[in-house]
């Protein structure tokens, strides 16, 4: 099933050489996503802290930083640490990679030669799990807007029944509700990234 732009979400593949990261494109492929890739893990970093991923799939052994090294320093960074780690192993790798790879942050393993069917649907899964990620937090983003709706009605209804009394302390206290009311529909027309910081 051919997904649109909006259900689309990047996948970020991890190799340094040309022949595996052509090789996961051709596997992939068929999911329909947005393939980036790297060919270090300086790279995949660079890469993770300009746009959101919803999977990573990362090559154990590369020169510099190895596979290891790069999913430590992607699960140190705020903005990166919740996105899942695939490690991609040679079929040499034993236990310790394994604990490793764990220890490190990693999601899951797969071993190479890849079998496509495996790495697809364990893509899948991910994939699955940031789109309804996302759909949590649209619907808590909308939530938000109908509660602070709902505050700032309230308030004006205070506001009102303030001003229609006697006495300059409850026009002062109108006045406070006012500006209260205000402060809340500024946060109605901000962004929802600006409303929960």
């Amino acid at each position: 099933m051919k997904r649109g732009p909006a259900d689309r979400c990047n996948i970020l593949i991890v190799d340094d050489m040309e022949e595996n990261l052509i090789a996961f494109e051709a596997v992939l492929g068929p999911l329909h996503q947005h393939l980036v890739r790297a060919r270090s893990g300086e790279e995949a970093l660079k890469a993770m802290l300009r746009q959101e991923f919803a999977v990573v799939l990362l090559d154990v052994r590369m020169p510099g930083m190895d596979g290891f090294e790069t999913a430590a320093n992607i699960k140190r960074l705020d903005q990166t640490k919740d996105v899942p780690i695939i490690l991609v192993t040679g079929s040499e790798a034993g236990a310790g990679y394994a604990y490793r790879g764990y220890a490190v942050g990693a999601a899951d393993f797969i071993t190479k030669p890849i079998d496509p069917w495996v790495l697809r649907t364990k893509v899948n899964v991910f994939l699955d799990l940031h789109r309804k990620k996302r759909q949590l937090a649209m619907h808590a983003a909308a939530g938000d807007a109908e509660r602070l709706g709902e505050i700032t009605e309230r308030l004006a209804q205070i506001e009102l029944l303030l001003r229609n009394r006697p006495g300059p302390e409850a026009g002062e206290l109108a006045d406070r509700i006012a500006e209260v009311e205000r402060a809340v529909e500024s946060l109605q027309q901000a962004p929802p990234a600006q409303r929960s910081s």
